[in-house]
């Protein structure tokens, strides 16, 4: 069984790919800025995405690559939290649901969707989101605990708590710990 993105064509798969690459690209501008500039102040740099119209965050460090959300390949007999696996040039990689992982509901995805390319502790793996946001550069010491409000499941997997990105909370989670979810 097969999913695959409705509409859109090769316009949009290049304005899509055009914003992956501008998004991937100031990561590294913001990377390579941070060696050259002494700070004395720690900074953290976030890719910031959107689940149910909530903003969340990882650390840009984790984050391999962004990809338009195209065609997933249901594998059977894998828990529900992996959506299934995709071909990146070749490679195999799994895409995991985390509206699952975060016990939210899962709405069908839009053209806005991407599958963030993640990595951490020799596990490699998509993570679909509904759309990226941004890339910020925040001190650290900005990031704040996570408010007592904040619904424990997702608390479960913040790592560096919530900051604010304009006038939106963005809680930064851990890619770690939802690779540890799916190692269960």
């Amino acid at each position: 069984m097969t999913r695959s993105e409705s509409g859109g064509g090769d316009v949009m798969e290049s304005m899509d790919a055009d914003r992956s690459d501008r998004i991937l690209a100031a990561v590294k501008r913001r990377k390579a800025e941070a060696a050259v500039v002494q700070a004395e102040e720690a900074m953290v740099d976030l890719v910031i995405f959107t689940l149910n119209r909530d903003f969340y965050a990882f650390d840009s460090g984790d984050v391999k690559e962004l990809l338009p959300y195209g065609t997933i390949t249901f594998v059977p007999g894998c828990p529900d939290i992996i959506e299934g696996v995709i071909n990146v040039r070749g490679d195999i990689e799994s895409v995991l649901n985390l509206h699952r992982i975060l016990a939210m509901t899962f709405p069908e995805p839009t053209k806005d969707a991407r599958i963030v390319i993640a990595s951490r502790s020799g596990i490699r793996s998509g993570i679909l989101v509904d759309s990226v946001v941004d890339v910020v550069n925040v001190a650290a010491d900005r990031l704040k605990r996570p408010m007592s409000t904040l619904d424990k499941t997702v608390r479960e997997y913040a790592v560096g708590g919530e900051t604010f990105y304009g006038d939106r909370y963005v809680t930064v989670l851990d890619v770690g710990k939802i690779f540890d979810r799916i190692a269960l």
